[in-house]
């Protein structure tokens, strides 16, 4: 907190108010100068989350960077920057199609800390273009080791709630 002090220069200044001198009359000896305090409350720079960045890379090679912060699925990322996939995460992350299907680079599959439960695995089995690092984006959460992350977007997508 920043605290400031003036002071009056002198009572007679301060005196012309009514109120004032009526205050003072009971005391003794009217004070040749009054200090007033004011208080600011700076704020407090705020700290950053955590940021993870993503680079989601097109079937066409167009590289798209994002980032997202610690606890984000790769879905939240690419709804938070407003990234531009034609129909992926369609259901919200309910695990009910397969549009957020993305493939990873085997070494980054391998440190995803989590491993595809059944219900994905069955989602995935309805995407197009499925490989063996083939993951649902909704179900990835973001880590700081996974800060710099690159993700391949098949060229086409499959809405397994049309099936």
């Amino acid at each position: 907190m920043l605290v400031i002090n003036t002071i009056k220069n002198s009572a007679r200044i301060t005196l012309r108010n009514n109120w004032l001198r009526n205050s003072l009359a009971n005391f003794n000896a009217a004070p040749t100068n009054f200090t007033r305090t004011f208080s600011l409350g700076l704020a407090l720079r705020q700290q950053q989350p955590d940021l993870v960045s993503v680079i989601f890379v097109r079937a066409n090679g167009e590289r798209i960077k994002a980032s997202g912060k610690v606890g984000d699925s790769l879905l939240d990322v690419v709804v938070n920057n407003n990234v531009d996939l034609d129909g992926f995460g369609a259901c919200e992350g309910t695990l009910t199609c397969s549009t957020c299907h993305l493939i990873f680079k085997t070494a980054d599959y391998e440190r995803l800390p989590d491993k595809p439960g059944d219900e994905e695995l069955d989602m995935l089995d309805l995407a197009y273009d499925l490989t063996d690092t083939s993951r649902l984006g909704c179900q990835i959460t973001l880590s700081k080791d996974l800060d710099g992350l690159e993700v391949h977007v098949p060229a086409s997508i499959n809405d397994a709630r049309a099936a």
